[in-house]
This record gives structure tokens, C-alpha cells and sequence, in this order.
């Protein structure tokens, strides 16, 4: 019987090149929702949520992939990896499920103007 409902770490990231992000997790979110209603209740919770920076709350996060499966192995890099953009970022139409996300999946929330920079040019800065 598969789960309905999961565990999902969320990484809220505000810059690639400095390696700016915040995690935070969320219980209970049901799988069979769509990306865009996940998108939206994520939205909705950060602006609203104690102890975050303004920074991460009024940032304009509109995509999300799929960092790390539970009992997988992790990528090397800090933020994300730049690989698999087909088969990791979760399509707009489709349920969480559909997309891959199960209980315990680590997510990256970003927006994609920043992620096509960085990835053309991968340099980050300290």
C-alpha cells in the first residue's frame, strides 16, 4: 500500500553563486496534490512563517527539484546538482507522486532565471 502522505525536507534557495538557502521541512503533505498546488501552499507558508528572513520570504521561487530520494545516494554539490533536469524538476500538470516525490525526498525551491544563469556558468563565490 503506498503512503499518502509524506515527510518533505524543502530547500529554500535565494542564490546559487553564494550558496544562500534555508531549510525547511514539511509534514504531511499529500502526494496525489499537483506541483502547482504544492508551489502555492509553500508560497503561502514561507511568507507566513516565524524565524525566516525577509530575504527568503518575499524571493520569488517559482520551481522545484527533486535534490535527494530517501536510502539514495547525494550529489557533492552543496546547493543542487545541474543534472537531470528532465527526470528532477517536478512538471507543472502532475501530482507530487507522478513526479517522483515520496515520503522523506529532499526538494530545492528556486527560481529558474537564477538556475539557467548559475548552470551556464557554474562559479560560485565567497
Amino acid at each position: 500500500m503506498m503512503c499518502d502522505r509524506a515527510v518533505l525536507t524543502l530547500r529554500l534557495v535565494r542564490s546559487f553563486e553564494h550558496r544562500n538557502f534555508k531549510p525547511l521541512v514539511f509534514k504531511d503533505v499529500h502526494l496525489d496534490q499537483t506541483v502547482e498546488e504544492f508551489i502555492t501552499f509553500v508560497k503561502q507558508e514561507v511568507s507566513a512563517r516565524a524565524g525566516l528572513p525577509p530575504p527568503f520570504k518575499q524571493f520569488d521561487y517559482d520551481t522545484m527539484k527533486i535534490i535527494h530520494q530517501a536510502h539514495g545516494a547525494k550529489t557533492n554539490e552543496l546547493v543542487m546538482s545541474l543534472e537531470d533536469d528532465e527526470k528532477l524538476i517536478l512538471r507543472d500538470g502532475s501530482s507530487l507522486r507522478a513526479c517522483g516525490v515520496a515520503n522523506e525526498t529532499e526538494l530545492a525551491f528556486f527560481k529558474m532565471a537564477d538556475y539557467k544563469q548559475f548552470k551556464a556558468n557554474p562559479q560560485t563565490e565567497w
